[in-house]
């Protein structure tokens, strides 16, 4: 389908299922869609952190953008993760997703290597010449160890190499630098995305288009009802949804900090609720994450309970 310009709405990162033996499994993956759009979100995003994408091989990656372009039938936009170290191996998961059919990708800064902002910029400038779809820049400093600059961001967006951006940053400040000199810059096509499921409704209020929530793929229906009431100008019901969203991802933090990471905690409570919600057969989380204990999930299951979802 043709990208809206901007992209705007919900649009969550959705999770991968796995099976017991760590493949991708598709029944769940297509349930797990048919219920992000039962919940009327406006897109969806495949490989980005919530789907494990650092975690996946290029064939399950390539199994995921193919089966959810298919799956999907140009219902929503489909945006892709194509996210590597430096271009080069950044364009190989483009073209993957390209041919997928995808609508856009999704491009962090390169990582690993010790960049300067002129390679930063450069990075997503060859991106976006040679390859051939709507490039999404993904500000995700807690896991490339680059924070984008605002005035880069907007410099790249005027000379149209980025679509949009997906500020996963935690950066308040910055992200209204982004939205306000989006807005001075007259750059009406240009999406700026918050990542944060906890102030959704504060960055709509700044301005933002939409949300990449996470959460989204538990309750997508509260997130869409959250954008719908901000967009009619409704704050107080926006405000209600959102203190009630922010209460449900607690779940994240069930996890025994002792004995895993916060991904294996937060991807695991995502997909243990998932599983409780009868989405998807199995809550596994890719390894060398550590799964979830059954009080962990039980857990979770209150928070479930608390939200009114389970």
């Amino acid at each position: 389908m043709t990208l809206p310009s901007p992209l705007t709405g919900v649009v969550p990162p959705v999770c991968t299922p796995l099976t017991p033996d760590n493949e991708v499994d598709v029944a769940s993956l297509e349930r797990l869609v048919d219920h992000l759009l039962d919940g009327g979100v406006d897109g969806l995003f495949v490989l980005g952190s919530s789907s494990e994408a650092a975690y996946l091989p290029d064939g399950h990656r390539k199994v995921v953008v193919d089966r959810v372009v298919r799956y999907v039938g140009g219902q929503v936009p489909v945006l892709a993760g194509a996210i590597d170290m430096t271009a080069l191996r950044v364009l190989d998961h483009v073209r993957a997703a390209a041919d997928a059919g995808a609508d856009g990708v999704v491009v962090t800064a390169p990582f690993y290597t010790r960049t300067h902002p002129a390679e930063v910029a450069r990075h997503f400038r060859l991106v976006a010449d040679r390859g051939a779809l709507p490039v999404f820049a993904y500000d995700l400093p807690v896991s490339v160890h680059t924070k984008l600059d605002a005035d880069l961001v907007l410099d790249l967006a005027a000379e149209g190499v980025l679509a949009g951006l997906k500020d996963s940053s935690g950066d308040d400040g910055g992200l209204r630098r982004v939205v306000l000199g989006a807005h001075a810059r007259a750059l009406p096509s240009f999406a700026v995305l918050t990542g944060s499921e906890l102030t959704v409704d504060s960055a709509l209020a700044m301005g933002a288009d939409g949300v990449v929530p996470g959460l989204g793929n538990v309750d997508p229906h509260g997130y869409v009802r959250l954008y719908r009431a901000a967009l009619a100008g409704d704050w107080a019901r926006a405000r209600a949804e959102q203190e009630r969203l922010c209460a449900l991802y607690r779940m994240v933090a069930v996890g025994d900090p002792l004995r895993m990471g916060a991904s294996s905690s937060g991807l695991g409570a995502f997909k243990a609720a998932l599983h409780l919600r009868g989405v998807i057969d199995c809550p596994l989380t890719a390894v060398p994450q550590v799964p979830l204990s059954g009080a962990e999930t039980e857990q979770v299951g209150k928070h479930l309970a608390a939200a009114g979802l389970l």
